[in-house]
């Protein structure tokens, strides 16, 4: 992992810090980028989102697709957990925690936005910190390129109704222009553009001139992410100063979610008897968020004040020190997952892994 990804939990609390001084300090510096929109899309934060976004999805070669097939269980089980249990699963945790338990110690008028903000987290499974995850686990590095190809073809079709569908659950009134102006602005557009500059740069399938070009966007991508972040705590200090817990009660439903999907993944790989080098690669997917996705989306949606940005934000706060724990986990008990018999008949049937 680079610096900036092993201590990604330490920038974020500098972030908070620097944004809510100069939300104090500059308030009509935010409040001109805060409306600077076209169409209900704020321009800066496009720019910025764009800078983070097409980087990653840069590195996904969507010809691995043809290697879908090759631990046709493995897929199964992550399409399983990322577009039938996670999303749900977060919708409920946040109706559960959020919109009662919590309900006390939160304002009032934000409990529904941060509901909405943990779906749409929930929605948008992890695309480039996948690849860092699963090489700690010694993953099956065809597998992740593979699922993560997946993941991104299918979120192109069906991020907005899954998000439209839960937040109408949750009586919130869905805006679909911006919610369709959103997929089309965040992935579609970022997915194609970063096909077409994947494709100049490897004409021969070599990956040099590929990585040359990555190594000069990626600093740019880490200084958008933080930027966004400084913005986002600008304009919601007010609101943390006065209640410094709202980070902490959001928090729990999403350390919740991270441990109940990435454990049920892993179990369902263990029974159908997939390898370890995939159920791992497995677990992480089926856990982790496409959180400059969910900042941007709730942006759009909601606004930079709203609770919905704010909720996304802590899973980014979150997201290293959580997803490391379940690497130590899934390395940890791998003698025991290995001791499946259906594990083991497979280990032993010459399977390709």
């Amino acid at each position: 992992m680079s610096a900036f990804e092993r201590y990604l939990t330490v920038w974020v609390f500098l972030c908070i810090v620097v944004g809510i001084a100069l939300g104090h300090l500059m308030p009509g510096v935010f409040h001109a980028i805060g409306s600077a929109e076209i169409a209900k899309v704020n321009i800066p934060v496009a720019i910025l989102i764009w800078l983070m976004v097409i980087p990653m999805l840069i590195k996904i070669d969507f010809r691995a697709l043809k290697q879908v097939g090759n631990h046709w269980r493995g897929i199964g089980v992550t399409l399983f957990i990322n577009w039938a249990v996670k999303p749900f699963s977060m919708a409920l945790l946040g109706w559960l925690f959020i919109g009662w338990l919590f309900r006390p110690l939160l304002p009032e008028t934000q409990i529904d936005s941060y509901i909405a903000g943990l779906i749409i987290l929930a929605a948008a499974p992890c695309t480039a910190m996948v690849f860092v995850w699963s090489n700690l686990t010694k993953g099956e590095p065809h597998f992740t390129l593979s699922q993560v190809a997946l993941n991104d073809a299918i979120m192109i079709v069906a991020f907005a109704p899954i998000v439209g569908l839960l937040l109408g659950l949750s009586a919130i009134t869905v805006p679909w222009d911006t919610l369709t102006i959103s997929v089309a602005l965040y992935i579609l557009i970022p997915v194609c553009i970063a096909q077409l500059l994947r494709r100049r740069l490897t004409p021969d399938g070599t990956t040099e001139a590929l990585d040359k070009v990555l190594g000069t966007l990626q600093p740019l991508s880490l200084v958008a992410l933080l930027a966004t972040l400084v913005l986002l705590f600008g304009f919601q200090g007010e609101q943390i100063i006065s209640q410094p817990t709202i980070i902490a009660l959001l928090a729990v439903p999403i350390l919740i979610q991270v441990y109940f999907n990435s454990g049920l993944a892993y179990i369902l790989n263990r029974l159908a008897g997939e390898q370890h080098c995939v159920a791992g690669p497995s677990a992480l997917i089926g856990a982790s968020n496409f959180f400059e996705l969910a900042v941007a989306a709730a942006i759009s949606l909601f606004g930079f004040q709203s609770g919905a940005a704010l909720a996304t934000v802590v899973g980014v706060l979150i997201e290293v020190p959580v997803m490391l724990s379940v690497v130590w986990i899934v390395n940890r008990t791998k003698g025991w997952y290995e001791s499946a018999p259906s594990v083991s008949r497979n280990s032993t049937s010459g399977e390709r892994v």
